[in-house]
């Protein structure tokens, strides 16, 4: 009996996807990619949004303030420009523009997170720091100006990063230039809110990002780095199966029992 435990064991083993035997070690959001969509009883919405509640307040271009339960405040591309009145205590950057970067961030600033590696290898980042696992997916960038513009993309240039917080899976796509392949889609799992630009020049086009939200199929659309393009072109693009809300605050405060039932663009205050 014993030896047939341990052959049903091993058959059960094999019968898992590849993907979901290489799923990184406490990723939540990967390994919920892999089932069914989640269905939340009525009785764990109402607990989830009162007890592990993130807040999510946009400070100008791409960068998005994430306050976490446990009290951990992250602030996406940051250069030292856009940013609020306290010192987070995590900041991601991404290397296209210096607005979404800075080699010279606020020394009280704890973690530091490039979203581009050294010596031609790509940036890996898989890190919790309190209550929120942090991860990155690379993709390819364009150059600029005084970096050969006209010569091939940079590869791994620019991450898209996950946050995983409070059984939210947040992701930000930084400054995106190109269409995200089967591999992509993989490493990024499963969203439920997700930062996306909207400018339709400088990243992507808005046929091309908005491709890219609808696949992701998000509870929660955050648009970033726009410009002077027109929400309703965003929107348009994007389709009707979104629910516009465009708010007067900053700050977004949400938890999974919270999540919109249809998928819904919110626009916060001074995107």
């Amino acid at each position: 009996m014993r030896f047939l435990s341990v052959v049903l064991a091993a058959l059960a083993w094999l019968s898992v996807p590849t993907f979901a035997q290489n799923t990184p070690r406490g990723s939540e959001c990967l390994a919920m990619a892999e089932r069914p969509p989640r269905a939340i009883p009525v009785s764990l919405r109402r607990t989830a949004a009162k007890a592990d509640e993130v807040s999510i307040t946009y400070a100008g271009h791409s960068t998005y303030y994430i306050d976490t339960p446990g009290g951990v405040t992250i602030a996406t591309d940051y250069n030292g420009v856009y940013k609020l009145n306290r010192i987070p205590d995590v900041v991601t950057m991404n290397r296209a523009h210096s607005t979404h970067y800075t080699l010279n961030p606020d020394p009280r600033i704890k973690t530091v997170l490039h979203g581009w590696g050294e010596n031609g290898q790509p940036a890996h980042i898989h890190e919790r720091i309190g209550d929120v696992l942090i991860r990155n997916v690379t993709t390819d960038i364009r150059r600029y100006y005084g970096d050969d513009a006209g010569g091939e993309m940079m590869k791994d240039g620019n991450s898209i990063f996950i946050f995983e917080v409070a059984g939210l899976c947040i992701g930000h796509l930084g400054h995106l230039h190109h269409k995200l392949d089967e591999s992509h889609f993989a490493a990024i799992g499963r969203l439920d809110i997700v930062m996306v630009p909207i400018d339709g020049s400088y990243t992507m086009s808005l046929d091309g990002i908005s491709d890219i939200t609808k696949r992701l199929r998000a509870s929660v659309v955050l648009p970033m780095h726009r410009f002077m393009t027109p929400l309703s072109d965003f929107m348009q693009k994007i389709g009707q199966n979104f629910e516009i809300d465009q708010r007067t605050q900053r700050t977004l405060t949400i938890s999974l029992g919270a999540l919109p039932k249809r998928p819904t663009v919110i626009i916060l205050d001074g995107v």
